[in-house]
């Protein structure tokens, strides 16, 4: 064999001299190396560090290393140990198809100086067993090529990666580790659905211990229970010097009691990433770089130029609270009965100096974890005043890598470089539950104990398939079931097993079954239309919209530039246009009539208000203002006016603004009849009529109260008064009028009965701990599920309106790395079941807004993101 190894190295300086190069000392000296492994193992590995080569280095070795000459050679690993690189991808990717089905290990450092070899990776994939795609620029991961050996997966610190590519993992059978600390993943559904295709997967990480540098389970657990153990011995042994009265057995008790320590067996205590006080001042990295058009999505950003952290076996700590780093007072005289026998002075001795020794580590250990929480006690205390972190703070905490432990309950264990997944509520239960093979999670092994304690939980909170069905129902079944049920012969045990709840059961249960199959929903943006002069597209900035309540095609929306736009949202052809009048105003407050389908009334933020025919108006864009021809009514105005609302019989409609006030008008006339004032102690940002009754009306107002009003009661006193603990964004009726939903500032929501105001179902969405995070909800499916998003947040969360159970999340995903999006309103289609439509907008220089259709039925796993210039953040708390 060595000789054999000789010829791959003169194969070596053969190449070297017929190209003119002189041979590199490393390459010599990891084949001499490689020739000392196999005489004395039998087992050989050829490393090769890339950043150890220059260009002229790379033809000689890819010709020694091509062919049979590997033959002899058990594993080739490849390196990158600096950043200080001087070579060509092309080479690089060269060396590696030289290498081939030997290729055991790549590892390289930086793989932004790499995209050409990441993109090929990606779609062509690698016989590696370990592939470490640290610090990579992938923003959407889509690994589409054959990865069949690989076992170890590292996407570490990718602080681009938000999302995987439906066929990501198609390919990866043998997968069983991975880690993606310190990423950008945050969805729960499409997280755990990409993951289930790996059927191998036992070892997951989105957050690291301190002391781990995989994602095995970590090894101080181990420790605190040989520490436990000695401490009982310890304190065993004090216990008999006592009736012995050995006087130092009082100051040596004194300290012992001074010390804590708890059992690894406590393994019903909360992770920390369900802690309210902990998650509320989780901070989003603002990370720059723009994405590249190639199969893969890539994002040329700045990393970190640190690595894995520098640890210390001092400063070991685990994860989320299976164990405890806090302290228990010792109850020796209940660890050993007092009439057990006396220990040989000889194994006393030997027990006193191992619990020494455990006890000095953990007192260090204690004594760092002391000094980090008095750290990030004043950070927490700042956030807790301030309520919210500048975004746009360049001195940005990262108050994930460290938990303030003493604000939750007992002491837990600290981790480093959480994701944003980990800081979503019952993240680990959720994860345990959707990934049953998983063994370890963030360094924590899962138990019995915890599994049935997620399944519970996520029971309890979640719906993994709608209206709660336990079963996966294929379309086919439920209209044989159907036919059964229809049929008169059909048998007793049949019609009871499809049991009618309502004359909507059928249309839910294919909706539930659609939905089952997909959670990545189609996402098709309205934003481009084709009527402009001569057949051009014109892009608009829309501001507010509203479906229409009879005709399922329509929608209208109002733009930032004052302009009306009415469109077949179905077709996306233009219906009807009209640009905006004088001065530009934005137009915040919308409403169709229902009994004339062709009207709607308009309010724009400078006060006007106007009801126009849709029938009358130009279906192409034009300069020329056709108020002549499509207004039919011009209002007095209302000042600062945010919203409108038409009330059941097309008879009056309402007003309100930044005001305490509210206007009635008549729509016939076209005069307004009376302005209630002082209704609420601050401004009322909505005003709601109710579906079915003409004279009810609620508001919501920034004073955190929500009132009902009745037109026949007058307005000297409201019919009740309902309070949150936050000022109110928003309020609206359910179809039916049965319940008011009401949204307030951070993401609390709530349902009420419409008949007295109590609480019927608060939502507990986790706040982010934002004054400025306007929430708004509206129902879905009639009045079964809601839909919530916030101003601050590029998620939209549906839950059963029943139950309060969490859906699914829906995550906007803006196409680069400088697009974060954000909710600025949606509203459900009232025609279609899972079918939504949210109005979008952008932190970019160049504003500019987007209506998004969602669509829950289809899936948007096989399509590709749409591009679109990203705009930046406009007015947010005004109006519905």
């Amino acid at each position: 064999m060595a000789c054999d190894l000789s010829e791959l190295e003169s194969r070596y300086l053969n190449a070297c001299m017929k190209q003119e190069v002189l041979p590199n000392s490393f390459i010599l000296s990891s084949l001499l190396k490689v020739k000392h492994q196999k005489l004395q193992l039998g087992h050989c590995c050829l490393e090769i560090f890339i950043d150890q080569l220059i260009c002229s280095d790379l033809p000689p070795l890819i010709d020694a290393l091509s062919g049979s000459s590997l033959s002899d050679i058990d594993a080739v690993d490849l390196y990158q140990k600096s950043s200080n690189i001087s070579l060509d991808g092309e080479y690089v990717l060269s060396l590696l198809n030289a290498i081939n089905r030997k290729l055991r290990i790549v590892d390289l450092m930086d793989w932004s100086f790499w995209k050409d070899i990441l993109r090929d990776i990606c779609q062509n994939g690698t016989p590696c067993c370990i592939l470490n795609l640290c610090f990579s620029p992938i923003r959407k991961l889509n690994l589409t090529g054959k990865f069949m050996q690989l076992h170890t997966l590292n996407l570490d610190f990718s602080v681009h990666l938000t999302s995987f590519h439906v066929s990501c993992f198609n390919n990866m059978p043998n997968l069983m580790q991975l880690s993606m600390c310190e990423t950008r993943v945050a969805n729960l559904w499409t997280t755990s659905a990409s993951l289930s295709k790996l059927h191998s997967l036992v070892e997951l990480r989105f957050q690291s211990c301190l002391c781990c540098y995989d994602t095995g389970p970590c090894s101080t657990a181990r420790e605190r229970e040989i520490a436990n153990a000695c401490e009982k011995c310890r304190s065993w042994k004090l216990h008999h010097q006592s009736h012995a009265a050995l006087p130092s057995v009082t100051n040596e008790n004194s300290f012992l009691q001074s010390i804590q320590l708890n059992s690894i067996d406590g393994a019903s205590v909360d992770e920390y990433s369900n802690d309210d006080s902990f998650r509320n001042n989780k901070l989003h990295r603002s990370v720059t770089g723009s994405s590249e058009e190639y199969g893969l999505e890539l994002s040329s950003g700045v990393r970190s130029t640190s690595g894995w952290p520098e640890i210390s076996n001092d400063n070991c700590a685990e994860l989320d609270g299976h164990t405890n780093s806090g302290i228990t007072e010792i109850q020796s005289e209940n660890t050993f009965s007092h009439t057990g026998p006396s220990p040989e002075s000889a194994s006393i001795q030997l027990l006193e100096e191992v619990c020494s020794r455990r006890i000095n580590v953990l007192e260090r250990m204690d004594s760092t974890s002391r000094a980090a929480d008095a750290t990030l006690g004043e950070i927490h205390n700042h956030v807790s005043h301030t309520g919210c972190i500048n975004k746009d703070s360049n001195d940005m905490i990262n108050l994930g890598s460290v938990t303030r432990t003493s604000d939750i309950g007992p002491r837990k264990h600290v981790s480093h470089h959480p994701s944003p997944i980990c800081f979503e509520k019952y993240y680990r239960e959720f994860m345990i539950s959707s990934l049953p093979h998983l063994k370890v999670l963030d360094n924590i092994p899962i138990k019995n104990v915890e599994k049935d304690k997620a399944a519970i939980i996520f029971k309890n909170y979640y719906e993994y398939r709608p209206y709660n069905r336990q079963q996966k129902e294929s379309v086919t079944s439920i209209l044989k079931r159907r036919e059964l049920q229809a049929a008169p012969w059909h048998s007793f045990r049949t019609k009871k097993q499809y049991h009618r709840e309502s004359q909507h059961s059928f249309s839910r249960s294919l909706s539930a079954a659609k939905v089952s199959s997909s959670v990545r929903p189609h996402l098709h943006p309205l934003s481009n239309f084709r009527g402009g002069l001569g057949g051009d597209i014109k892009s608009f900035r829309p501001r507010q919209f509203e479906y229409h309540p009879t005709n399922p095609s329509l929608m209208v929306f109002g733009t930032l530039d004052g302009e009306l736009v009415v469109i077949n949202h179905e077709s996306e052809k233009l219906i009807g246009y009209l640009p905006s009048v004088e001065a530009l105003h934005s137009i915040l407050g919308l409403c169709w009539l229902k009994k004339h389908p062709s009207k709607l009334i308009s309010g724009s933020d400078n006060g006007s208000l106007r009801m126009y025919d849709v029938s009358r108006m130009p279906s192409t864009v034009t300069d020329r203002y056709g108020s002549t021809d499509a207004s039919i009514h011009s209002f007095d105005e209302f000042e600062q006016l945010t919203s409108v609302h038409v009330n059941s019989t097309d008879e009056y409609f309402l007003a309100s603004g930044f005001s305490k006030h509210v206007a009635l008008y008549d729509i016939t006339t076209g005069r307004r009849l009376q302005i209630f004032k002082d209704l609420h102690n601050e401004h009322i940002n909505v005003v709601k009529f109710a579906h079915h009754s003409p004279t009810l009306f609620a508001t919501a107002s920034f004073d955190k109260r929500i009132r009902m009003w009745d037109l026949r009661q007058g307005t000297s006193r409201p019919c009740y008064t309902a309070c949150n603990s936050k000022g109110n964004v928003m309020v609206c009726f359910s179809p039916d009028d049965q319940y008011l939903l009401s949204s307030a500032v951070d993401n609390e929501v709530k349902q009420l009965l419409a008949i007295d105001g109590r609480l019927h179902m608060s939502f507990n969405i986790a706040s982010v701990g934002n004054a400025q995070n306007y929430t708004r909800s509206y129902y879905m499916n009639g009045r079964d599920y809601i839909i919530s998003g916030s101003c601050e947040e590029n998620v939209v969360r549906i839950c059963c309106a029943q139950t309060g159970r969490r859906l699914r999340d829906v995550m906007l995903e803006g196409r680069g790395s400088r697009s974060s999006m954000f909710v600025q309103s949606l509203r459900g289609d009232p025609f279609r079941d899972f079918h939504m439509s949210v109005l979008a907008a952008y932190w970019h220089p160049f504003t500019k807004s987007e209506i998004i259709k969602v669509d829950l039925l289809q899936s948007d796993e096989c399509t590709e993101e749409d591009s679109h210039p990203r705009p930046q953040q406009t007015s947010s708390v005004m109006g519905g």
